[in-house]
């Protein structure tokens, strides 16, 4: 492609834990190769881990590969350690779409500046994990925006499992003893293309006592959701294979 100012300029949003990051880093490697602009969002917490752990080198190097910060809306730490997972969840879905809203607008108006190499952004790329906000956030902003599930196809099934397991009184758990009890090796035997499976088998998150969990909802909510672009994804997946 031409000048950084004439290339398609995609906006990469992980939901900020490691094993997010990294696949969506991939991907945006891979459109970057392919003549893509890149932004690259990380929280606050996330970006001050990577420049302590890599140092600032890190982060630099690539006109038109840049790294952006949004808060994560948890109250400030130093702490360099894994954030809870709930906590976490929690605070993205409800305060993301504000600084979201604020760094895109952000993109857009630095790319109208005499000075900037930065072309608009042409899409937004959305961890499904974190899809609430950041696809509200594009569509509020009339930015085309496409989800982006960054774990295995078996963790998918998986996931899509949570309304079904609830429905037949699987889970919740009647209390903690169900986790040493042998009730985890509850034989799941309807999940297309997966075999011998067990209750232990599918992803933790499911392993919960509390019918109110916020996990297990919001991720079978979004997985919901997920399955009906499937069609759309299908055909995505398709040209994504000719291009990589």
């Amino acid at each position: 492609m031409g000048s950084p100012e004439e290339k398609p300029h995609a906006v990469c949003i992980p939901y900020p834990a490691q094993g997010h990051i990294t696949p969506m880093l991939k991907v945006a490697k891979l459109l970057h190769h392919k003549g893509f602009y890149i932004t690259f969002v990380n929280t606050e917490f996330n970006h001050k881990r990577l420049l302590k752990s890599r140092g600032p080198e890190s982060v630099q190097g690539l006109p038109d590969f840049r790294f952006e910060t949004i808060p994560d809306g948890l109250p400030p730490t130093d702490a360099d350690v894994t954030q809870d997972t709930l906590s976490l969840c929690e605070s993205i879905e409800k305060t993301w779409l504000t600084p979201l809203k604020g760094l895109l607008s952000k993109l857009n108006g630095d790319s109208s500046s005499s000075s900037s190499i930065a072309p608009p952004v042409t899409c937004v790329i959305a961890d499904v994990s974190a899809a609430t906000a950041t696809l509200d956030a594009a569509e509020q902003l009339g930015i085309p925006s496409v989800g982006f599930w960054t774990a295995s196809a078996c963790g998918f099934m998986g996931y899509a499992q949570y309304h079904n397991l609830i429905e037949r009184g699987i889970s919740p758990l009647k209390d903690e003893s169900y986790l040493t009890n042998g009730y985890l090796d509850t034989t799941i035997d309807w999940i297309p293309g997966m075999k011998n499976m067990r209750l232990r088998d599918l992803p933790s998150f499911i392993r919960t006592t509390d019918p109110s969990d916020f996990i297990v909802p919001s991720a079978s909510d979004k997985l919901r959701e997920l399955q009906k672009l499937l069609p759309s994804f299908l055909i995505l997946s398709k040209h994504w294979r000719l291009i990589f």
